[in-house]
């Protein structure tokens, strides 16, 4: 019983997830969702694919249930999965992103919690697993990676937030009001405090 709540609490999590990270593209110009917004090139549209890979790498091969798309070796990993070549396009990641889902959802509805897995990419002892320590750790690693994502967003045009339903109108005053407080409330405690404490 408490196998299937903890199962379905996780499952659900991701699905939510999965659906915030891929919103942040939304109405974004081919630039915005490509272009590197970091010093080490985080993207959005790479995000969504790094997060796709990982999904299909953790529910694919940990499990012996190879992933549908081609993937290359994770010995040979080069970092190609955190961004997008010219050549592919923001339809093609999404759609490589929708169809793993697809994989995962039916890895994590046929295995129960405790099946064995083993993630050769992590040092021993732990790399033998189960669905249920899996399952957390993706989970961990796409709520990561959202998080990027909506800071890159707010970066990009002010836009916040889990889900457009939840979407408020953008207050620019009322922002950069609570912005310069936060501004005061720093550069007094910088004055009032020794350097390092």
């Amino acid at each position: 019983m408490i196998d299937e709540f903890a199962k379905d609490t996780l499952h659900g999590r991701l699905r939510r997830d999965r659906e915030a990270l891929l919103w942040k593209l939304d109405g974004l110009s081919e630039y915005d969702a490509r272009r590197p917004l970091t010093a080490t090139g985080t993207n959005l549209l790479g995000l969504v694919k790094h997060v796709a890979t990982v999904e299909a790498r953790y529910f694919g091969e940990v499990f012996g249930r190879p992933s549908p798309e081609p993937l290359p070796r994770w010995q040979e990993s080069d970092g190609s999965d955190q961004w997008a070549a010219e050549d592919e396009t923001r339809d093609q990641i999404i759609g490589f992103y929708r169809r793993t889902w697809e994989h995962t959802d039916a890895t994590i509805e046929e295995l129960p919690l405790d099946a064995p897995g083993h993630v050769p990419w992590w040092p021993e002892p732990f790399s033998r697993t189960n669905l249920f320590a899996v399952l957390v750790h993706v989970l961990g690693e796409s709520i990561r990676h959202t998080g990027h994502a909506d800071i890159l967003r707010e970066g990009l045009d002010g836009r916040t937030g889990l889900r457009a339903e939840h979407e408020k109108r953008i207050d620019e005053e009322a922002r950069a009001a609570h912005r310069a407080k936060i501004e005061q409330a720093a550069r007094s405690a910088a004055r009032a405090m020794p350097q390092g404490s």
